[in-house]
């Protein structure tokens, strides 16, 4: 009987006692046959609901099992969860789905889904091979009932999808979707883009997926017309877009989740979209259990909060009843992919055996509560189901649980034994691959383009005269010109952000962009980091090349969890086999003057610089921001990086560097023929030498560039020759140019314009150590403090003048 708790072992025995008292039914009824008289379901859809249900029950049984002994590392299972089998039923296996860690039993039924349509559109003579792509329906056909595709029955259709499941608990590197780095539900070819542990992180690129494949369905639409379609991707790497033009994006989440900012952003966002007359083809699916973790939902709060959600339109089922939450997601599915409008589907569902592997529930759970959970079990909800229409018998279906629970164990036991990732080049090779031959074919392609085939649009873009007629150009005009010429070259590329559009940005960097390329791909968006971040991961996983702005880095702090745990880590957890290229545009660094407080002028780089993979590149002048932004955009093309380019506010409209009207830090634009010889590979320093250049490295970047110029000329009238090093590349950093320009004086001055603590200069120094270097260094750094107002700021920024007396404090050891 049950106490305290919900053991494997009690699970089991209820399971097994539940089917041995279920009366047989007076008569059998044909499995091809509704279910009952007015089931939308025949018995033998059923029967796979029940497959499916019971291949995810076993799977967990067999997660507390290997972790029994060590060997299973991941326990958060779907038990009481598997209701979610028969929202993948109501849905076609092309439409992309970001799961819930408890969503297993959608996972099983998906795969078995996606080998049924593949297996019933291919030709009779060819071998079925079920890891391949799902066959996509027709987009113009009126689409099919939900559910039409059946698996074949039996665990046999099942049996790669607890293969990848088990896998993934073992930490297997033969796991298919992330080799063994994470327990995720993914596979390229099922359309389900896996998703980390972070509550509701996924939500907002659930919303950036729908208004992408809203987007390109249209532009298919439009080239359909024109005999053209769409393509994604410029040039001979161009593909067609990844979903069919009428998939709908569904997203599962806890009920916990509804509460988190996250969350709320996504369907914030989707809501003001709908609101403004956008569509958002996205079906979100609250899996309801009450908990998160130990803390309850209180009664009625997530019916309540999604009842609420503007512009969302609200669907509500029993996750112990498969036919009705069939019923209500093929209505709520149906509804948003002829709509192309948000909708959420409000599922209760039950948790059984707690959170994970080690929650003791009787800490915060009664057995009363317990047992009442028990009695609403999904799997034998449906078990009774088919026992009281007359499709099986108790014994049957009892049968069917074992010889499934025999082979997940069988499955198990063969996973054990596969070799797991063995060193860190292992661990991190998919992490974010460099291919700097590629990118640079890119930018020499792009050039050959613009000059060649494209000149004529070019000249058009650009009003009859291109940027490099224009004269010298400051920081943003460069950056302005570069935007547009990569819009040019990248038909994918969309830009994006607040005030980007009609204002062309708070510092005029976009202006005129959305008259030349209109505002489907250069557009506002609401105010909110976090859902601006979301649309551009959405964006990229659909194939676009999204170049969102942030418009301050301190505002960046309030979605950075949208860079660290979803944009860097997707090729990690998916072997490449998903990626989100993205070029972040940030406004950032200090120096403004007359204008600010620390959330305009902010210094906090560390947290950008922590993300493994990620691509931050600083320009400091004109001639440097269009090769990097080149640079970031094609390595994002290519590769699928994930790059940040923090633009320095105070250098936008500077012109002179050494004297009022110089003009110094003004300079001309290449034309197309000169892209070639200017680029700037990622992790590439500048180097500028003053004087002889023998007697000091300066190390800098940003803000920090043009300073320690003046420094050095200064230093230069006393004799001393300067090597001024620009990083230009936070990360990676451009480890051998610091070794190699350090080494040539022996003398280096690192110059950081961010803080002392958790600034850019610490790893330089570390780089310099761990290379071995003898000579001797010195920092000169921002204090650790937040920006004040006004004057305030000069007392903890960094000045020409501390970068000067650092320099002969140096020179004097």
């Amino acid at each position: 009987m049950l106490s305290d708790v919900t053991t494997p072992q009690d699970l089991d025995d209820r399971f097994r006692e539940t089917l041995a008292a279920l009366p047989a039914a007076e008569r059998r009824r044909d499995p091809a046959d509704p279910v009952t008289d007015d089931a939308p379901l025949t018995g033998a859809q059923v029967l796979d609901l029940f497959d499916a249900q019971v291949t995810s029950r076993q799977l967990d049984l067999a997660g507390r099992w290997l972790r029994s002994f060590g060997e299973g590392f991941y326990t958060i299972g779907s038990a009481g969860h598997e209701g979610n089998a028969a929202v993948a039923a109501a849905l076609r296996p092309t439409d992309p789905a970001l799961l819930h860690y408890r969503s297993g039993a959608f996972y099983c039924l998906r795969a078995a889904q996606a080998a049924a349509a593949q297996a019933a559109a291919a030709p009779a003579s060819d071998a079925v091979d079920a890891s391949a792509s799902a066959v996509e329906p027709d987009p113009a056909a009126e689409p099919e009932p939900a559910g039409s595709e059946s698996p074949a029955g039996g665990f046999a259709a099942y049996a790669q999808a607890a293969r990848d499941v088990l896998r993934g608990m073992v930490a297997s590197s033969l796991d298919p979707i992330a080799g063994g780095r994470h327990k995720v539900f993914g596979r390229a070819d099922l359309a389900i883009v896996p998703t980390t542990s972070t509550i509701a992180s996924h939500l907002p690129r659930a919303v950036g997926m729908g208004l992408a494949v809203e987007r390109l369905r249209r532009l298919d639409s439009a080239g359909r017309r024109t005999g053209a379609g769409v393509r994604v991707g410029s040039g001979a790497g161009a593909t067609h877009a990844p979903w069919p033009p009428d998939a709908i994006v569904v997203c599962s989440f806890g009920d916990a989740s509804v509460n988190h900012a996250s969350a709320t952003a996504a369907f914030n966002t989707a809501g003001w979209y709908d609101h403004a007359g956008l569509r958002i083809p996205v079906l979100f699916v609250c899996e309801d259990n009450g908990l998160g973790i130990s803390v309850r939902s209180p009664e009625g709060w997530v019916e309540t909060t999604l009842r609420a959600k503007p512009g969302i339109r609200y669907f509500s089922a029993d996750g112990a009843d498969p036919v009705r939450t069939y019923e209500v997601a093929a209505e709520a599915a149906a509804w948003v992919r002829r709509n192309r409008r948000p909708a959420v589907l409000h599922l209760r569902t039950v948790r059984l055996m707690g959170h994970a592997g080690a929650d003791a529930e009787s800490a915060y759970r009664g057995p009363a509560e317990l047992a009442e959970d028990l009695d609403r079990d999904p799997v034998a909800a449906t078990a009774r189901l088919l026992v009281d229409s007359g499709v099986a018998t108790g014994e049957e279906l009892l049968a069917r649980y074992d010889e499934t629970g025999w082979q997940v164990r069988r499955l198990a036991e063969e996973v054990l034994g596969e070799p797991k990732l063995a060193s860190a080049a292992d661990v991190v090779s998919a992490l974010a691959p460099r291919r700097p031959v590629r990118v640079a074919r890119a930018v020499a392609d792009a050039a050959a383009r613009a000059s060649g085939p494209g000149a004529g649009a070019r000249a058009e873009a650009f009003g009859g005269k291109p940027p490099e007629l224009a004269g010298l150009m400051t920081l943003a005009q460069s950056i302005n010109a570069a935007l547009a010429d990569g819009m040019l070259d990248h038909p994918q590329m969309a830009l994006f952000g607040e005030d980007v559009a009609a204002k062309g940005g708070v510092y005029g960097v976009t202006k005129g962009l959305r008259d030349r390329f209109g505002a489907a791909r250069v557009f506002d968006t609401l105010l909110d980091e976090t859902s601006v971040l979301g649309l551009g991961l959405g964006a990229g996983l659909a194939g676009m090349l999204p170049v969102p702005e942030i418009q301050y880095l301190a505002y960046l702090h309030n979605a950075e969890d949208q860079l660290r745990g979803e944009a860097a880590t997707m090729r990690f957890f998916s072997q490449g086999a998903f990626r989100n290229p993205m070029v972040v545009r940030v406004a950032g660094l200090a120096y403004q003057e007359g204008f600010g407080g620390h959330f305009h002028n902010d210094n906090s780089v560390a947290v950008l610089r922590d993300v493994p993979g990620l691509v931050v590149a600083v320009p400091a002048r004109p001639d440097d921001a269009a090769p990097m932004l080149r640079t970031c955009l094609a390595s994002a093309a290519v590769d699928g990086s994930v790059c940040v380019f923090l633009e320095p506010i105070a250098l936008y409209h500077t012109r002179d560097l050494y004297a009022d009207g110089d003009g110094e830090w003004l300079a001309g634009y290449p034309e197309p023929g000169g892209w070639v010889a200017g680029h700037v590979p990622i992790g590439r320093a500048r180097v500028y030498r003053v004087g002889s250049a023998d007697d000091l490295t300066i190390i800098t970047f940003g803000n920090g560039v043009r300073m320690s110029l003046r420094a050095a000329a200064v230093l230069a009238e006393e004799g001393v020759g300067t090597r001024v090093v620009d990083l230009r590349w936070l990360a990676p950093l451009p480890v051998a140019d610091i070794i190699r320009e350090s080494s040539a004086t022996g003398r280096v001055l690192v110059v950081d314009e961010t803080r002392r603590s958790g600034g850019v200069g610490e790893g330089v120094i570390a780089a310099l150590v761990d290379a071995g270097y003898v000579g001797a260094a010195r920092r000169v750094a921002g204090v650790d403090s937040f920006v004040p107002l006004g004057p305030a700021a000069r007392h903890v920024l960094v000045s020409a003048e501390a970068i000067t007396d650092g320099a002969r404090t140096l020179l004097a050891r």
